[in-house]
């Protein structure tokens, strides 16, 4: 099998694993979102209970611990799927500037100083770019841009977070308009001042790359036109680029000299060691998240060299991006070799020197290789092979180890879990079984003879009240009636009618027109009948609730009270309280008073419409005569008007007890559901049970046993302790 051939194979065997991450990822969340559930309920427990010892055993459970643990482990688990999921082993390639990494990185693709800028002079490379090796392509760039959003929070909200400048700009027109604050005087020193002229250099500049934010991204661009976005100067050396400020990464597909390779890119850090500020943590994100392996860049002087503090700071930065495995094992130095013709001299002593002494520092390495960067030959036969034969051979094993530190940080947070649900069932104490069961038994006839007793003497009372008008509605009517008679929409003159009429050309359109605008105006003004229905049907729900509070002694359930009452106990009820299969029949009760509406649209509508017949224009039965006048439009207008007005008042006066009877009809349901049907009176004891603390707090503990509070709180754990199965914890076989 060629090497190309394995790593296809690696890259391959990682999708699977990508896959079960994500399931991790999502159950993890679902943990989460039940603990917040769960810490939720228990502070509701606080508010309440009042036992000491109950109190103390709530606060002990550590939910903040595991919600951190939560976090980290989500985020070590997008690290590992972005290794998993990616189409290549990526290389990494870091090192302070001016050490040889633009020089190695052409060596090995075959691009120049155009793609990978490379000088002498100041920082050159102002963005990450990621070089995939593709024969099939010509060499081409995809850029893609930052969002103002993310320009401001990853490249101008650090500067303003660590020079302590105050509030950062919330849009970009404030950062633009807005004068930059001054540096404070603590940090008027050279570094400080440095990095301030860096974020000086971004507001005074603006105007020269704010409009790359609104580009789509990516956007393909041409290889001609992929300095202009990732380097800071022309080939010239003129520092008269700005794109790359907007650029948050550049991709960019070329043919390497060794078509060997495979599946591999190499990822471009821009050199450190410059003031700007945010380099080291994107360094250390992308080591983190996108790379397989890292190459350090190493030139050393050859007037003599040694391993300095910057070379261990670089080394240590690199190795905190990802301490689940071992920088040792996935990372390299490279020492740039160069001879007695070049540039910089012969460094071969100094090169052998720093081999010999790097273990001193405690770099350690796979391997320390000296290669001359700028010889296309070294760096692709000392350095590429060399690196990706180390992928192709220990690769999966690497991920093995990798994904194992992760495995098993997992089933530590599942039994720290367990642990908390521990203590959690157990907070609440033991239920008490003494007399609380003949007690309970006692106080249930008493409710249950007096709720029964009071909804019975409630529908007595309301089948009374059926042929008598409802007072609510009939309030609603005559309203109505009343609007009908003094708002009319009638023409408020002879004069007026004149000026329709000329405008229409038409008496007989005038007319029309106004028949339409009066039937319209009248049934309007019955629209409003809808809230006297609702008064009505809402008095009735109130009078049950009345009941249900004072006789069945339920208000200690809720704090609502009136017509809303019933939908909050409707709510309070569970679907299932007998445990037979079968939906809860008192709850199905509730439901059905509470959601009983009347409206006008369903029960009168109808009836007032038929009754304005007489004002349509194609239905009217008052026509006026040939050559008629205005005065003759008004008084027909003004009659049918009236004969309009009444019919409806006639057909109203026969609905006003609708709504008493309606009122009777759905209470009396209520009742064949909640007392008369099978079953109810064992769904109540059930249902009372469980909520005695509430309804009789003087002969009951709060959280005394199958209490809803005890229940519900189990309930809440029960659903972090299915989440917390270790085999919903597990992506490695």
């Amino acid at each position: 099998m060629s090497r190309t051939e394995r790593i296809a194979k690696i890259i391959a065997k990682r999708q699977p694993l990508a896959k079960k991450i994500t399931e991790v990822e999502e159950n993890l969340n679902s943990i989460s979102y039940a603990l917040h559930y769960l810490e939720d309920y228990r502070n509701q427990l606080l508010a309440t209970v009042e036992d000491i010892s109950i109190s103390g055993k709530l606060q002990a459970i550590d939910f903040a611990k595991i919600q951190l643990s939560l976090v980290a482990e989500l985020e070590a688990l997008s690290k590992l799927k972005a290794r998993f999921s990616r189409n290549t082993l990526n290389i990494g390639v870091i090192g302070r500037a001016r050490q040889g990494k633009s020089r190695l990185l052409q060596s090995l693709t075959k691009l120049t100083a155009a793609e990978i800028p490379d000088g002498s002079g100041e920082h050159c490379t102002g963005v990450r770019s990621t070089i995939y090796h593709n024969p099939a392509f010509e060499t081409y760039g995809e850029v893609t841009f930052h969002t103002e959003r993310s320009f401001l929070d990853e490249v101008i909200a650090p500067y303003y977070e660590q020079l302590k400048l105050g509030a950062k700009p919330i849009t970009l027109g404030e950062f633009a308009t807005q004068p930059l604050p001054s540096l404070p005087s603590n940090f008027a020193g050279a570094e400080g001042g440095a990095k301030y002229e860096h974020l000086r250099g971004y507001h005074k500049n603006i105007d020269k790359y704010r409009h790359l934010f609104r580009e789509i991204s990516p956007r393909r661009i041409s290889r001609d036109e992929i300095r202009a976005y990732v380097a800071q100067d022309n080939l010239e050396g003129e520092r008269i680029y700005f794109n790359y400020v907007a650029v948050k990464d550049v991709k960019i597909v070329c043919k390497f000299p060794n078509d060997d390779v495979g599946q591999i890119a190499l990822v471009d850090l821009p050199g450190l060691g410059d003031t700007g500020i945010g380099d080291e943590e994107r360094m250390v994100k992308t080591i983190g998240q996108e790379v397989d392996a890292v190459l350090f860049v190493r030139m050393p002087k050859p007037s003599g060299d040694f391993w300095g503090d910057v070379d261990v700071k670089l080394y240590d930065t690199a190795r905190s991006a990802l301490t689940d495995l071992p920088i040792e094992q996935w990372s390299f130095m490279v020492l740039n070799r160069t001879d007695r013709g070049s540039n910089y001299g012969d460094n071969a002593s100094n090169c052998e020197r720093l081999t010999q002494s790097i273990t001193d520092k405690h770099i350690k390495l796979v391997e320390c290789i000296t290669a001359n960067c700028a010889d296309p030959d070294e760096a692709n036969n000392k350095v590429l092979d060399r690196v990706v034969d180390y992928l192709a051979t220990e690769i999966t094993s690497l991920d093995k180890k990798y994904a194992s530190s992760c495995q098993e940080r997992l089933e530590q947070l599942q039994s720290a879990i367990d642990a908390e649900l521990d203590k959690a069932k157990n907070a609440l104490g033991q239920p008490i079984q003494s007399a609380e069961t003949s007690r309970f038994e006692v106080l249930f006839k008493q409710l249950w003879e007096q709720l029964t007793t009071g909804l019975e003497i409630l529908l007595k009372e309301l089948s009374k009240q059926i042929d008598k008008h409802d007072r609510d509605f009939k309030e609603a009517v005559e309203a109505a009636i009343k609007a009908c008679y003094e708002d009319t929409k009638l023409p408020s003159s002879i004069e007026g009618i004149e000026v329709r009429r000329n405008v229409s050309n038409s008496y007989e359109t005038a007319y029309n027109e106004y028949l339409n605008e009066i039937r319209a105006h009248i049934s309007k003004h019955f629209l409003t009948l809808d809230e006297g229905l609702k008064n009505s049907l809402n008095r009735v729900k109130s009078q049950v609730a009345q009941v249900l509070i004072e006789k069945g002694n339920l208000g200690g359930l809720t704090e609502v009270r009136g017509a809303d009452f019933v939908q909050a106990i409707a709510k309070l009820l569970p679907d299932d309280l007998i445990g037979d299969g079968q939906p809860c029949r008192i709850k199905f009760g509730f439901q059905i008073l509470a959601e009983f509406e009347l409206s006008y649209r369903g029960m009168i509508q109808h009836r007032i419409r038929k009754c304005l017949n007489d004002l349509s224009p194609d239905t009217k039965t008052l026509k006026l005569p040939p050559n008629p006048n205005a005065q003759q439009v008004m008084s027909n207008l003004k009659a049918l008007h009236g004969e309009a007005v009444y019919q409806c008042e006639t057909a109203l006066d026969e609905l006003l007890c609708e709504p008493s009877q309606a009122g009777f009809a759905i209470v009396e349901e209520f009742l064949d559901r909640v007392l008369r049907a099978d079953e109810v009176e064992i769904e109540w004891r059930i249902f009372l049970r469980e909520e005695r603390a509430a309804i009789w707090p003087d002969e009951f503990e709060l959280l005394g046993e199958r209490t809803r509070l005890r229940r519900e709180w189990l309930e809440a754990i029960e659903k972090v302790a299915i989440a917390n199965q270790l085999d919903s914890m597990k992506f490695l076989n």
